[in-house]
């Protein structure tokens, strides 16, 4: 039996509908809590090693961060860190995490 799979493009295309405000803070972290499972959803399957991490941090973010900490407006920051090549890796890393949610 094999794994459910999370693409690169699907965690994008649902950042990318909380940017345009098609879906709001609840149902982007709802769709986290139900499709992040590391033990049982393989994240990123045929990804290069920094595209999985990345991966896995945006998710494992918006899945335990309090609501009113999202901040939609910096959506853009966890694609970019998403879709980095390795060398902006560590920068697109830092970007999200200073600036994706209010402190």
């Amino acid at each position: 039996m094999s794994q459910a799979n999370i693409s690169k493009q699907q965690l994008i295309d649902q950042l990318t509908a909380w940017q345009q405000a098609k879906i709001d803070n609840e149902q982007l972290q709802d769709w986290m809590v139900t499709h992040y499972d590391p033990d049982e959803v393989d994240i990123g399957l045929g990804e290069c090693e920094w595209t999985i991490e990345a991966m896995n941090i945006v998710m494992n973010e918006y899945e335990i961060a309090k609501l009113d900490k999202f901040r939609q407006e910096n959506a853009q920051l966890a694609i970019d860190f998403i879709q980095a090549e390795e060398a902006r890796f560590n920068q697109t890393r830092h970007l999200f995490l200073q600036d994706g949610f209010k402190d």
